[in-house]
């Protein structure tokens, strides 16, 4: 039997080219080329790894935001991103256009918001003895 295999993570948003150009900026990774679409006509855009697909960006009309870490609108999930150096990635995530969570449940990690309320995390591997 051949088992399913991971493709994309897809995130719905209400405005996936600007969504995907802010986790680009976030990681360096590319955004997919929009062969011959106007912009107004893209529902969906990939982020692209090695010419692979991570992330998915998909329009969904009337979106709203999740409401971290409680409210009405729980997180449905969160992406980890590994970084040498917190502080240094901090000040890089908020000059990207995100935003410091209120609310840091721990110390190994940073809580963060996307443009449009996803919740996302910096951490730094615990080192081995």
């Amino acid at each position: 039997m051949a088992l399913p295999r991971f493709s994309q993570a897809v995130i719905d948003c209400p405005d996936p080219l600007r969504l995907a150009a802010f986790y680009s900026a976030l990681t360096g990774l590319e955004v997919e080329p929009l062969s011959g679409f106007p912009p107004e006509e893209v529902t969906g855009i990939d982020l692209l790894n090695d010419g692979q697909p991570t992330l998915r960006f998909q329009t969904v009309e009337e979106y709203v935001p999740p409401t971290w870490p409680k409210g009405s609108v729980p997180q449905q999930f969160h992406i980890d991103f590994e970084v040498e150096d917190l502080d240094e990635a901090e000040q890089h995530a908020l000059s990207v256009g995100a935003v410091k969570a209120d609310f840091q449940p721990g110390e190994t990690f940073r809580v963060f918001l996307d443009p449009v309320g996803h919740p996302f995390c910096l951490f730094k591997p615990a080192e081995l003895p």
